[in-house]
């Protein structure tokens, strides 16, 4: 057992079976063993590659729709770009340089970032440097006095989520971290009412499994409220559907899947995004959720590979055209991961969704 493990089986000794939530918070978050805590996870010599990793047009795509939000909306004189979760900065570092071809969009722009791992952000400082950049910790941090333009890619996946389990009649069973023959192992709570689940009553049957994210609600409505009030969008880009079914907590170690209970604070925790929940809880106009391939493809990603293979040969070439078709091809990640923007009632959805 990691040590990380040794103390939550402690905790489960002393206190009783936790959450799937806190158990997550526990692996992601421990200041000392947590995951996001201990490591870089990105890249070949980590445990998994998110899509600005792959390749440059990712952020320049999104860079560039954002930027026509923008003239869209009357080119505000000051903004807050803020990006949720930012990895090692190379998303926000290809959307601003892209962003250079959007005249006046960086001169009305301050950078700001909300991340939770030191390490990361030390990263980030690295990739933007020459650039004015404010960190936060949390999104109620950023700004509140201005139009607000967010990207928040594999952010809302790696949230702590609650398991509950359909019981009979209105009931349900949270499904719970604790102790069997010293080692961790899941469980169910015994059988009560979940007011927050009331609205699923209708679309599930006994034994199924629905998954509520805690903190989405607040971090949700506070990026709508602002853009509501004070004008911006927000594109969320993520893995996952149009409500929560089935258990899909799951754990990356060395670009594979593992098994999310066998070493904490090791391994990467995530659970699929239920973005109707983003949506019903954002108070601003949503465009329906749309697939990242048809997204990007609208946005131009294969006229810009096109320009960008030009002089590639060999090797970089067929790393070109993998990073192409990975983004965008529907066997890939183009129809796993989706989009959904968000925007004021009184504007025009940002390019590339489907209002």
């Amino acid at each position: 057992m990691t040590p990380l493990g040794a103390r939550i089986a402690a905790r489960i000794a002393a206190e009783g079976p936790i959450s799937v939530a806190d158990y997550m918070a526990e692996c992601l978050l421990h200041p000392e063993f947590g995951y996001y805590a201990t490591r870089d996870p990105l890249g070949a010599a980590g445990d998994f590659i998110t899509a600005p990793e792959i390749s440059q047009m990712f952020g320049e795509m999104l860079g560039l729709a954002l930027g026509q939000a923008w003239a869209d909306q009357g080119a505000p004189a000051r903004i807050v770009l803020a990006e949720l979760g930012p990895g090692r900065g190379t998303l926000m570092a290809d959307m601003l340089r892209s962003l250079r071809a959007v005249p006046g969009f960086l001169d009305a722009a301050k950078v700001h970032l909300v991340e939770a791992s030191p390490r990361l952000a030390a990263r980030q400082r690295e990739a933007l440097q020459g650039h004015d950049v404010v960190w936060h910790d949390a999104v109620s941090d950023l700004p509140r006095d201005a139009p607000l333009f967010l990207v928040a890619n594999e952010f809302f996946d790696a949230l702590p989520i609650r398991q509950f389990m359909r019981a009979e009649g209105t009931d349900w069973r949270e499904r719970r971290v604790g102790l069997r023959d010293g080692r961790l192992a899941l469980g169910l709570a015994g059988p009560a009412p979940q007011p927050a689940l009331a609205h699923r009553l209708d679309d599930t049957a006994p034994g199924e499994v629905v998954e509520l994210c805690p903190a989405l609600p607040a971090i949700a409505a506070e990026i709508g409220a602002r853009i509501e009030r004070n004008g911006g969008a927000a594109l969320i880009l993520d893995y996952g559907g149009w409500g929560s079914r089935g258990d899909t907590l799951q754990a990356v170690a060395a670009h594979g899947f593992a098994d999310p209970l066998a070493a904490p604070g090791e391994a990467d925790l995530t659970a699929h995004v239920d973005f109707e929940a983003i949506a019903r809880a954002a108070p601003c106009a949503h465009a329906r959720l749309t697939p990242q391939g048809v997204f990007l493809e609208r946005l131009g990603i294969t006229a810009r590979a096109r320009l960008l293979v030009r002089g590639l040969t060999g090797a970089a070439l067929e790393s070109h055209v993998a990073a192409h078709r990975r983004l965008a091809h529907p066997d890939e990640m183009g129809t796993l991961f989706k989009c959904l923007a968000l925007y004021p009632s009184r504007a025009a959805p940002p390019p590339g969704v489907d209002p």
